[in-house]
């Protein structure tokens, strides 16, 4: 069986960024996709300290040892990724960048531990800036070479109270869409593989445009 891991960047475990996900993951289930949502914008997570131990030591984990070590491994094993946050000054919520810096750095210095695999990105928003929040998240998914579904507008749902964002028919309806689409493109690169050969990794070029 397929499965997709879905992480809420929300302090709030509950509310309308964990209502996305689960109607995402509701679609995948009616393709018996399996949907796991793991809580993050609760816990205290440090940000990256540059300090390049994961490039040098190529162990699959961030020198912070903390819950984040834990979830990058179930990003390598899952076959999809779902990445959901709330929207704090037209961005996303710091607890969840501190997260993704330092899962998708450890990713990118071990080889691309999430190339190829299905990755999509919702976001719960009171009123605006859920559009420059939205692309935020996109940016961790293009960078490492990620396969990403769309709905028919932008994946931002509308609420202020938990729940609220339900009455949103178009949010709503997105996150629906996206779901369908997301457990579509994630049977296509199921039935492919083996016969259809994927490109070769490669290697980083770096250019530094101070000599």
């Amino acid at each position: 069986m397929m499965k997709v891991v879905a992480f809420n960047g929300s302090p709030r475990a509950n509310g309308n960024t964990y209502q996305a996900l689960k109607l995402v993951l509701a679609e995948l289930e009616k393709e018996n996709i399996e949907g796991e949502i793991i809580q993050v914008g609760d816990k205290v997570i440090r940000g990256c300290l540059a300090c390049g131990k994961c490039v040098r030591n190529k162990n699959e984990r961030c020198a912070i040892d903390d819950e984040v070590n834990d979830w990058i491994q179930k990003m390598k094993e899952a076959d999809g990724i779902i990445l959901g946050s709330p929207v704090n000054y037209s961005g996303i919520a710091a607890t969840m960048k501190a997260f993704l810096d330092r899962a998708f750095y450890v990713a990118s210095a071990n080889g691309g531990l999430f190339r190829h695999k299905v990755g999509a990105a919702v976001v719960a928003v009171r009123r605006s800036g859920g559009v420059a929040a939205f692309d935020q998240l996109n940016h961790y998914l293009n960078y490492a070479e990620m396969f990403i579904p769309t709905s028919n507008y932008w994946n931002v749902i509308h609420g202020t109270k938990p729940g609220e964002a339900l009455q949103d028919e178009e949010g709503v309806q997105i996150m629906s869409v996206l779901g369908k689409n997301m457990a579509y493109l994630l049977k296509l690169i199921a039935k492919g593989k083996g016969e259809i050969e994927a490109p070769e990794k490669e290697s980083k070029v770096y250019t530094n445009f101070i000599r």
